[in-house]
């Protein structure tokens, strides 16, 4: 019997990201460890900084672009997480794009929107800072 090797050719990634992060913490997992690419780990830096996640780790591999390791916040008193919802925004079948002017509101600014801009990947703040717009990548609150 041949040994047939499955290619898995994913047309989302940041979605994947996303389910990953959301099922890890619907299990109430500590550390979640997705495939890395550039564009997840300036989503990940950003999650870190925003203070929804306790801290990330890039691990290079040999011959692709490697894991992060993400390890999830969670209240200590009663194990809720900080991270509430994760919500895809601009899919490959339809993109979702914003100016500076209209900038979407997350949760009445409790939330973020993650952009995809010409200066690289940011909050929905500092887009509105710097008057610049972009691809909405995701919500999260």
């Amino acid at each position: 019997s041949r040994l047939i090797k499955h290619l898995y050719f994913m047309t989302d990634p940041i979605a994947d990201y996303l389910t990953r992060l959301r099922n890890a913490i619907m299990a109430h997992h500590r550390v979640v460890e997705v495939p890395a690419s550039n564009l997840k780990k300036e989503i990940t830096k950003i999650l870190f900084e925003q203070g929804y996640i306790l801290n990330y780790k890039f691990i290079d591999g040999e011959n692709n672009q490697g894991i992060i390791k993400i390890a999830l916040k969670y209240d200590p008193a009663d194990r809720v997480n900080a991270i509430k919802g994760l919500k895809r925004v601009s899919r490959p079948g339809l993109r979702q794009y914003t100016g500076y002017k209209d900038m979407p509101r997350v949760l009445n600014g409790l939330g973020i929107a993650i952009l995809s801009t010409s200066q690289g990947v940011m909050t929905n703040k500092a887009a509105a800072d710097k008057k610049i717009g972009g691809e909405v990548l995701c919500y999260v609150y």
